[in-house]
């Protein structure tokens, strides 16, 4: 089984996940600012970049952090060196300049040799390029702009399938309006993109923080059921604090 998945980078999440994440599909981490997305795909990264492997990492938040992966790493400058050389990032400033990046992937990765993408957040340049389309009160151009982010996670699906890559995307949430709160005592949540990352991603894991309380929530897997996992981010990257 752990032929088919690569390393989260962390001892805890490997065992929850039996391996690790799956090569061959795309693996959505969604939830609210500060939940631990960008750390769990810093986590991965890492850890395949340590084995001499070839990350790219596409940066539209401006999450990623040399000095994050220095504490990772021990706070050792010369094997932090060594990491960020085997990581290519990306950082699009418009949801046009993503779509290019995902355009010419196929024809990168047939000259250079990837072991995982990570997409951090693959929705923040669509959340703004939908509310310019809203603006319009055009409801060709709001369906332009969904369109094209179907078409990006049709080819990120492509790249994952023929050439088994992993692929970790993060995701946005927005809470949805509540009619009966003593029935739901916890706000619900859902992604922006909604359907189209449900459909697209094979596995979906949901984060939420409750103070300072953080709980990982596998919402979707090919393989397995859906089970929980409350967890502690800490300078070496992430731990469990309990099983639920």
């Amino acid at each position: 089984m752990e032929e088919n998945r690569i390393s989260s980078g962390s001892y805890d999440l490997n065992k929850f996940f039996y391996g690790g994440y799956e090569k061959d599909v795309i693996t959505t981490i969604y939830g609210p600012a500060g939940s631990g997305k960008t750390n769990l795909c810093l986590l991965c990264s890492v850890s395949q970049a340590k084995k001499g492997k070839k990350v790219l990492f596409i940066d539209s938040e401006g999450g990623f952090s040399s000095e994050r992966v220095y504490q990772i790493l021990n706070k050792n400058k010369e094997e932090t060196q060594k990491v960020l050389s085997n990581i290519f990032i990306l950082t699009p400033t418009s949801f046009k300049e993503q779509e290019k990046i995902f355009e010419n992937l196929l024809k990168y990765l047939k000259e250079q040799e990837i072991s995982l993408i990570v997409v951090d957040s693959f929705v923040m340049l669509y959340r703004i390029e939908l509310a310019d389309a809203i603006k319009t009160e055009l409801t060709s151009e709001i369906q332009k702009v969904n369109k094209k982010l179907a078409e990006q996670l049709r080819t990120l699906n492509e790249i994952s399938r023929k050439h088994k890559i992993p692929i970790l995307l993060t995701n946005q949430v927005y809470s949805l309006f509540q009619k009966n709160e003593e029935e739901q005592k916890e706000r619900e949540v859902s992604m922006v993109g909604g359907d189209l990352l449900k459909y697209w991603s094979k596995c979906l894991i949901e984060l939420k923080k409750k103070n300072e309380k953080r709980t990982l929530i596998l919402r979707k897997h090919r393989s397995l059921p859906d089970k929980s996992i409350d967890f502690e981010i800490y300078d070496g990257g992430i731990k469990k604090r309990g099983w639920i």
